[in-house]
């Protein structure tokens, strides 16, 4: 009789044993394959595409500020048809109809100077003026003029922006790296929870085929006298809970599955089967190393040495407002009028123009020393910021550096757990086969292997988060020891 348990017993672990074949072992998409579909074809990593796109465009904006401007413009036509008010010799007034066209047409060349915040520009100008009442046509015009224009004690824009926006175009380009790697965490993440709604439907459907397979060998033995009714009912209770589970389990599968292509930009209906991942080769970890890697590649860090001249810009602005403000304006040039055009080439006049424009307070009430002392203030105040977020930088790479190591231990230790789990409970299916286990302690048994089995994809889970996370927080690889692009 007990080869009969036996080798019903050996059936039911060949039954195990094909599934766990057929579930651990089938070839299907891994880890790094999500994670690059992800980072290729998402909507997020489009998005991220399209701001950084953005900020190269907003920074060729800026470089273009610096670069000659060549611009015309001009009335064409300059039409007028009225009555004006005209004051005759006694005092009295008419009103006039005039009808006439003044036209005109300026081309002009500048550059800015960042160094001084002023610009130097050449300039042609053309003018026309047709009175038709008159039937008479004049032409005025500058050939040619150069000129300089120079704010004096006043805020300087452009060296101001020359300092800053570099900055604000690194710092952007560093943080498209980072949102990439924020896609990868994020799909390491959808990629367990659709592992585990595996893992948890493979582990419902082999125990569902286990304990319908005890059921039997179980009813053998009560036919028989060897076991008892109340056995019977908490083996057919166990199997509608393992029947139950399979159909909570599909459902999860299903959701999981949806969320992870949703995300990834997959347009494919079929059904997704995941390879469980293994932990990447042994890498080296060292708190200095990752610490001076995101100094250097965050955009964060970009964003400290910005985020203070930014404060100083602000000084400055405040300081350059509040005092004498003044623009000198110089130009030299040729200048003529006839009544053709070539008129005004042949034998043009000197023309010369010097202005200095002033705007002196006199009586502010204390609004410019108010104004100098706020941005002074904030100055200060974002010093401490910036000083207390580099803490914090220091800190969380620290804390995340401790975090993997640890997970990777922890990780060995679930390695090791799962396979003792494993094989007690086949010792526990052998024993209750043989009539030397009770009913409960095969339960216990099984419950440990499927935790056991459970607490793995988890470990395997947190220690690839904060495998991503590391990279995040670093942009370094350090797997290959290279910079993250």
């Amino acid at each position: 009789m007990k080869k009969r348990y036996l080798s019903a017993f050996i059936a039911l672990i060949l039954s195990f044993g094909g599934q766990g074949g057929k579930l651990w072992g089938q070839v299907g998409v891994t880890l790094s394959e999500v994670v690059e579909m992800a980072r290729n074809q998402s909507i997020s990593a489009r998005q991220a595409a399209t701001t950084k796109e953005t900020k190269y465009w907003e920074y060729r904006t800026f470089l273009s500020n610096y670069k000659p401007q060549l611009t015309l413009n001009g009335n064409l036509p300059a039409f007028s048809r009225s009555f004006i008010e005209v004051r005759q010799p006694d005092g009295t007034i008419q009103f006039q109809p005039v009808r006439n066209n003044n036209s005109s047409l300026n081309l002009s060349l500048s550059q800015s100077i960042a160094a001084t915040g002023g610009s130097i520009y050449a300039t042609s100008q053309l003018q026309r003026f047709d009175d038709f009442d008159r039937k008479n046509t004049l032409y005025n015009g500058t050939p040619f003029a150069v000129g300089y224009m120079q704010p004096l004690l006043r805020f300087n824009s452009f060296k101001w922006d020359k300092k800053i926006e570099p900055l604000k175009f690194n710092e952007s380009q560093q943080a498209y790296v980072e949102s990439l790697e924020q896609i990868s965490l994020q799909a390491s993440g959808l990629f367990f929870d659709l592992l585990l709604a595996q893992v948890n439907l493979q582990i419902a459907e082999t125990n569902l085929t286990n304990t319908d397979a005890i059921l039997k060998v179980a009813k053998e033995k009560f036919e028989l006298g060897k076991t008892s009714r109340n056995e019977i009912l908490q083996l057919q209770l166990e199997l509608l809970k393992t029947q139950k589970a399979v159909g909570v389990s599909k459902r999860d599968l299903e959701i999981a599955s949806l969320n992870m292509k949703s995300f990834i930009g997959l347009q494919n209906e079929g059904k997704l089967v995941l390879n469980t991942p293994r932990p990447p080769i042994a890498m080296v970890l060292s708190t200095e190393k990752a610490i001076a890697e995101a100094f250097a590649n965050r955009a964060d860090a970009i964003g400290f040495s910005r985020r203070k001249l930014e404060a100083e810009r602000a000084v400055s602005k405040a300081k350059g407002d509040n005092g004498l403000n003044a623009t000198l304006t110089a130009t030299m040039g040729f200048s003529n009028r006839g009544q053709t055009v070539p008129e005004l080439y042949r034998k043009p006049q000197d023309q010369q123009t010097v202005q200095l424009q002033l705007d002196i307070p006199i009586l502010d009430w204390g609004r410019s020393k108010s104004r100098t002392k706020t941005a002074e203030a904030q100055r200060q105040l974002t010093q401490y910021a910036v000083e207390q977020d580099q803490q914090n930088f220091r800190q969380e790479i620290y804390t995340q550096v401790s975090l993997f190591e640890m997970l990777r231990d922890q990780l060995a230790l679930t390695v090791e757990a799962d396979s003792i789990a494993s094989e007690k409970y086949k010792i526990a299916q052998e024993r209750y086969v043989l009539g030397n286990l009770s009913i409960t302690d095969l339960s216990i048994a099984f419950t440990e292997k499927d935790q056991a089995k459970r607490d793995y994809i988890y470990a395997l889970r947190d220690y690839w988060g904060a495998y991503y996370k590391l990279r995040q927080l670093t942009l370094y690889d350090f797997e290959t020891n290279s910079k993250l692009k």
